[in-house]
């Protein structure tokens, strides 16, 4: 029986290999432990949010406060789904995809990040993927945004071998300093090409949908 008052937490996307589903207190947890054994080398900062710097408990804490205001400030004017990743039922990482005035503008943006054990094995390309098919297929979205450092070259090969396009650079904060970021866009025409069978979204009722700001049509089909 799907969640009665709060329908995207139904939500669940399946490949071969993951689960992505929507984070909520076990979710969390088990995110804070991947957190915890470490997900980049502190030498480095990959992302543009550097909550990684941050000492316990303040960095668990601080989660914790990101994960509960992406529920408390949804609407369909701009949201953010935050999804837990497994691999056999273990914990790897997470995957989001958030957007803003999406029935308008039909662009998402993605975000991740990996456990550091499990990097290197094709994960990253599968959870991305995973979203994107949510995102095109589920959602009916015209294209999706993505960033990344331009020394971060294992989230660049991801990102382009899904089909991205480049799509400008910019300087932003980084740490102490600044850093380059190349910026990328994926059509939905050049998505379409690469989609895949494979992929299974669930949960994404009439009720998920007008969460999103989107409707069904007369066949109960929805924007996909």
């Amino acid at each position: 029986m799907g969640h009665p008052h709060w329908p995207l937490w139904d939500i669940r996307i399946r490949t071969p290999r993951l689960e992505l589903r929507p984070i909520r207190e076990q979710e969390m947890a088990d995110l804070v432990a991947v957190v915890d054994a470490g997900v980049h080398d502190p030498a480095t900062m990959p992302f543009l949010n550097p909550f990684t710097d941050v000492e316990n408990p303040a960095r668990t804490r601080d989660s914790y406060r990101f994960w509960f205001r992406n529920w408390a400030e949804w609407s369909t004017d701009r949201w953010h789904l935050p999804m837990a990743v497994y691999e056999g039922g273990r914990c790897v990482g997470t995957q989001g995809v958030e957007a803003q005035r999406f029935p308008l503008l039909r662009t998402v943006s993605t975000g991740s990040f990996l456990g550091l054990a499990d990097q290197g094995r094709g994960i990253g390309r599968e959870m991305r993927a995973a979203v994107l098919h949510l995102a095109f297929a589920g959602l009916g979205a015209a294209r999706a945004v993505t960033e990344a450092f331009t020394d971060n070259v294992a989230s660049q090969r991801v990102t382009e071998s899904l089909g991205y396009r480049p799509n400008g650079t910019d300087v932003v904060p980084r740490r102490d300093g600044t850093g380059v970021v190349q910026r990328y866009v994926l059509e939905r025409s050049d998505w379409e090409p690469r989609r895949r069978d494979d992929v299974v979204v669930e949960g994404l009722s009439a009720d998920a949908l007008d969460m999103f700001g989107l409707g069904v049509d007369d066949d109960g089909v929805g924007p996909a």
